[in-house]
């Protein structure tokens, strides 16, 4: 039970580098757009409009698990990391605000200076919460209130290496996720030019990535042999080989399942990470260690499992809603009248669902119960699995192809 609320973390965690992280780089795209900037700039925002918002939700779900399964812990990060959680948080808020201000400035004089403003923050954030997360899988944030360096716990070579990868990553989504956008409205310079800063970032997040396993390898000895061994191995082929065929389906211009690669390829190392650390949380503290009583932890699950009957039916809806061009502007509604049968349509949803609930049950199954190892590597690959084939139904008949 003590290890539960750390997979509801993990999937936060997924989700929200998965969905915002795209968010956050279609701001660096605006940053970046070079010629054609307007349309590019345009396209990224009505691309987040629906959903922007939405997607912090994962990162309120994330803090308000961790505090409430793991205090002692919680309490060390945030007093450690304070500043860069400071900066991510200033950042989030500005970019809000920048995004909310620019749709009324158009053609005033200061709407230059908000668009600058919410680019940057679209940068400023991901790297900051990139450090947080490398200040804590380098060992780096010691257990106490404020017991490590306020500086040097997130201004070190593994953080800031996770900081630029967590930009990169971003930007890499974006890129894919507006070239599929572009394609589904027929914007035919807009998907060229995304479909080129897919194949372009997608390519350096690769090589970034490989570098940094050096950085990690000098910087943070323990992560490296975690990621070198064991299921923390196998995410780092995994985020490899989706990558590659994100890659891959880019160039052959099948951006629906170029969608579901690239959250894979992202999606693996977060999971990467997860299994190179456990069971430490941090230094001296295993998961185990660092949970709340058994009560408490069992609340929590409930109110997860009860709150999510709520939220995903919603979020889904939501992104099915989007994906499908309905919250488009001038999207003809769906017909309401009886529509002939579509069996072989419903038969596909229904084991794409009956796929999910397995994944879901087999991978929280083997994830809690199995020790560190290839095993406990299948676990974490099914809750991936589960993820994409939601995801995959949420963005079923798009008429992408």
């Amino acid at each position: 039970m003590a290890e539960l609320p750390m997979v509801f973390i993990l999937v936060g965690i997924v989700a929200y580098t998965v969905l915002a992280g795209a968010d956050f780089g279609a701001g660096l795209w605006t940053l970046l757009a070079g010629p054609g900037r307007d349309a590019a700039r345009d396209h990224a925002e009505h691309a987040m409009g629906p959903v922007w918002e939405a997607n912090h939700v994962w990162l309120i779900f994330v803090l308000v698990v961790c505090w409430t399964a793991y205090p002692v812990a919680f309490g060390s990060v945030t007093s450690t990391l304070a500043v860069p959680l400071f900066i991510a948080a200033v950042g989030i808020i500005l970019r809000g605000a920048s995004y909310a201000l620019r749709g009324q400035l158009d053609g005033a004089p200061g709407r230059r200076a908000v668009e600058s403003l919410f680019a940057l923050s679209s940068v400023l954030t991901p790297f900051a919460l990139g450090t947080v997360v490398g200040g804590i899988a380098a060992g780096r944030v010691p257990v106490g209130n404020a017991a490590g360096d306020p500086i040097t716990s997130w201004l070190n070579p593994t953080s800031v290496f996770l900081g630029l990868l967590a930009v990169a990553t971003g930007g890499y989504l974006a890129a894919v996720y507006l070239a599929a956008d572009a394609h589904r409205q027929g914007a035919r310079a807009l998907e060229l030019g995304f479909r080129t800063r897919a194949l372009v970032s997608g390519v350096g997040a690769g090589l970034l990535a490989l570098a940094g396993l050096i950085v990690v390898r000098f910087d943070a000895p323990a992560l490296f042999d975690g990621l070198t061994h064991g299921g923390g191995v196998v995410m780092v082929v995994v985020s490899g080989a989706a990558g590659v065929t994100t890659l891959f389906l880019v160039w052959r211009n099948h951006f629906g399942p170029a969608r579901v690669s690239a959250a894979l390829a992202v999606a693996a190392i977060v999971a990467g990470w997860a299994l190179a650390q456990r069971p430490r949380f941090l230094p001296g503290l295993t998961i185990a260690q660092a949970a709340a009583n058994r009560s408490t932890l069992l609340a929590l699950i409930i109110a997860v499992a009860a709150g999510a009957v709520v939220l995903v039916p919603s979020l889904l809806l939501l992104f099915r809603l989007f994906l499908r061009g309905r919250l488009d502007p001038g999207a003809v509604p769906e017909a309401t009248g009886p529509t002939p049968p579509h069996q072989a349509g419903e038969r596909g949803h229904r084991v794409l669902a009956s796929v999910a609930v397995a994944t879901l049950l087999g991978g929280v199954t083997v994830t809690v119960l199995a020790d560190p190892g290839w095993i406990l590597g299948i676990g974490v690959a099914c809750l991936i699995a589960c993820a994409l084939t939601t995801f995959d139904l949420a963005t079923a008949n798009q008429g992408e192809e």
